[in-house]
């Protein structure tokens, strides 16, 4: 697998903010990547990249999915101040969030940079500075700019509605970890096209007919509702989980048997095991107790299709998340040879 592919697409996905809902930079990016490696792909009416590549044989269809969208934040009010109020945009973990830069786009598209705070933001000032519970009602972004009201702040075109977009502070190290915000799910992008590369450097189609998605707004949980109805098998790619009793590491390819939406097909998911363990693939199975995915998405919109969910392990999901490019490179090897293994 071309990790240094991986490296490379990695720092440009990353730095391209797309929270949910907020696609188009993002997937003008994919469709330039994916014209790069040869395919030709189109946006949804939703905001999804899609691709179809037709396989050797054509007895069924398959899938396989990453969502590009990530967390952030909008502008929920502009408080009395010149501060800003916000709301969550999907599910970041907010303590994580106190005095990380960021930045206000608005509508016009003009941009702002600010910082998120807590309302009780100086040791010297405020008796609770250290103790005050970082929440959504006590986290502000002060903007940098010469205001101290709403009228000032208008004046700049901010409004409510407007995002605000987290610094994901993406860094590869020397020992090959990927950290940064959003490896769930970029770095999982970053592993399908690794794949998709691995395809046409090699010369290789896939076995069935193949849909590839990237999509949009799984984060608030209907990312994949709107993948084509004649899919036979989808195996989406999406961050493994880390801690308490899982088993899952920042160095394996993590198999979920079962998330909060209960169990994935018995069948395919048993067939990527198989496949992991015969190509001694690093790999773990796991229960994933407080997720969804893009498969549960598929399901409960109607598409009759057999489900699988596998990815990478990244630890401490929903903040200052990290992973190791073995992981990324276990998950493109089982992925791939998903999508070249005729089945038998």
């Amino acid at each position: 697998m071309n990790l240094d592919y991986v490296k490379e697409v990695a720092l440009k996905l990353f730095l391209c903010d797309s929270p949910t809902g907020y696609s188009k930079n993002v997937n003008i990016l994919l469709l330039k990547l994916l014209e790069e490696l040869g395919y030709k792909a189109k946006i949804t009416n939703k905001g999804n990249v899609k691709l179809f590549i037709e396989g050797k044989r054509h007895s069924k269809k398959v899938a396989t999915s990453a969502h590009v969208d990530t967390l952030g934040l909008m502008v929920r009010s502009i408080n009395v101040d010149g501060t800003l109020a916000v709301t969550n945009v999907g599910g970041p973990l907010i303590p994580t969030l106190d005095g990380e830069y960021c930045m206000i786009m608005t509508r016009s598209g003009k941009s702002y940079t600010g910082t998120i705070l807590c309302s009780s933001a100086s040791a010297h000032v405020y008796e609770d500075a250290r103790s005050k519970t970082r929440d959504l009602s006590s986290i502000l972004v002060r903007i940098d700019e010469r205001v101290s009201s709403k009228d000032e702040v208008r004046k700049l075109g901010i409004e409510n509605g407007d995002y605000v977009f987290i610094d994901p502070k993406t860094v590869i190290t020397n020992s090959g970890f990927l950290k940064s915000r959003f490896i769930d799910d970029k770095g999982s992008v970053c592993a399908i096209l690794g794949v998709l590369k691995e395809l046409k450097d090699k010369n290789e189609i896939p076995a069935y007919d193949t849909y590839v998605y990237f999509v949009n707004q799984e984060e608030v949980g209907h990312g994949a509702a709107t993948t084509d109805s004649d899919i036979d098998e989808f195996v989406t790619v999406d961050m493994g989980c880390i801690g308490k009793d899982l088993s899952g590491n920042e160095f394996e390819v993590s198999i979920c048997a079962k998330d909060s939406g209960g169990p994935y097909s018995y069948e395919l998911t048993s067939r990527l095991v198989e496949l992991a363990k015969k190509n001694k693939i690093g790999y773990v199975v796991d229960i994933f107790p407080f997720y969804g995915s893009d498969i549960g998405a598929a399901w409960s919109s109607g598409v009759d299709c057999a489900g699988a969910l596998i990815g990478p392990g990244v630890h401490a999901s929903h903040g200052m998340e990290r992973t190791h490019l073995d992981a990324i490179e276990n998950t493109m090897k089982l992925l791939y040879l998903y999508l070249t293994t005729e089945e038998e």
